[in-house]
Parts: C-alpha cells; sequence; structure tokens
C-alpha cells in the first residue's frame, strides 16, 4: 500500500518536478517582468524569464507524454496501475508548477525577501500548489482518481525532501546560487 502510494505520487507528479529543474538549466534571457517594479522592489526579478518558463513548460509536457509511452511497462514491472496523463493534465501539471513558482516570486518581493532568499514552506511547495490547482481545474476527473487523499499526503511530505535534495545537488554543480 505505502509503495503503491509512493509510485503513484511520484510518477503523477513528475511532470510538475521537473520543470523547474528544467527552467533552471535552459533559463536565462528577458525577465517576466521587463524589470518594471512594484513599489521600490521588482515584481518578479531577473530569475522568472521567458525563456526559462517556456522550457520548463515544455520539458514537463515531453516527460508526461514519454510517461504514458511507459505507463504499461512500469505498471506491470511495479505491479500497480500508474495513471496516464490526459492532454489536459500533461499541459496542466507543468504549467501550474511554473505558475506556482512565479507566484512565489512575487510573494518573496513584496514580503521584502530578495531574489534567493530563503522562505521556508513556500519555497518548497509552491510549485505543487501551484500544479495541483491547475490540474485540478484542467482534468478534475482525473485529478479526483490520481490524487486520492492518501497520494496528496506523500506529494505533500516528500515533496520538500525532494526539493531540498534537487537544490542541493544544484547547488553543488554550480547551476544554482543558494542551496535551497
Amino acid at each position: 500500500m505505502v509503495v503503491e502510494l509512493v509510485a503513484t505520487a511520484v510518477w503523477a507528479m513528475l511532470p510538475a518536478y521537473v520543470p523547474n529543474n528544467a527552467a533552471v538549466l535552459f533559463g536565462g534571457g528577458r525577465p517576466i517582468d521587463g524589470g518594471r517594479t512594484m513599489g521600490d522592489r521588482r515584481m518578479l526579478g531577473d530569475g522568472k524569464t521567458w525563456r526559462g518558463t517556456a522550457a520548463g513548460w515544455g520539458a514537463g509536457i515531453v516527460l508526461a507524454v514519454v510517461l504514458n509511452q511507459l505507463v504499461e511497462p512500469a505498471s506491470d514491472a511495479l505491479g500497480i496501475a500508474l495513471p496516464e496523463f490526459p492532454l489536459a493534465a500533461a499541459l496542466a501539471l507543468p504549467l501550474g508548477a511554473m505558475l506556482g513558482d512565479i507566484g512565489a516570486s512575487f510573494l518573496k518581493r513584496r514580503t521584502g525577501r530578495e531574489r534567493g532568499a530563503m522562505f521556508p514552506g513556500v519555497d518548497q511547495l509552491d510549485f505543487v500548489v501551484g500544479a495541483l490547482l491547475l490540474a485540478l481545474l484542467a482534468a478534475p476527473g482525473w485529478f479526483g482518481e490520481t490524487f486520492t487523499t492518501g497520494v496528496l499526503v506523500v506529494v505533500l511530505v516528500l515533496t520538500p525532501v525532494l526539493h531540498v535534495t534537487t537544490n542541493g545537488i544544484a547547488y553543488a554543480l554550480g547551476l544554482k546560487d543558494e542551496p535551497w
């Protein structure tokens, strides 16, 4: 039961987990806020770019398509029924992840935090909240079948651990300026 919950949670969230990493690798370029400020602070900052957002969204979509091709052999190998991603979910999960991260950047600026400053809780779950909300809106039936209470609990517990670990690795590789 626990293995099934964890496997389903990770599988279902992979298209939302990958976008921020892809944005770090392939981002840069023009900031989404165009340098505009709100009051005395930038709206988002230089870390939120059009190219990074597009790359992150695209990477998540591609991953969902690939996972759909692998769902049968992966399900057979694990002995559980992993979910397929309908088009609406394949589009919504990674876009929601990117929008959640952008929303957190906006909140950081409004609360006086600079780019890269730690914002405990928000840093680890912003993209999850965005991904889950957009998936719920775009594919409510699929969402209800896939994200049971148990799967949601696993996502909310496991994601911060994965987030801290992957960010630490990206920092050690010189891909991020801070380990969170």
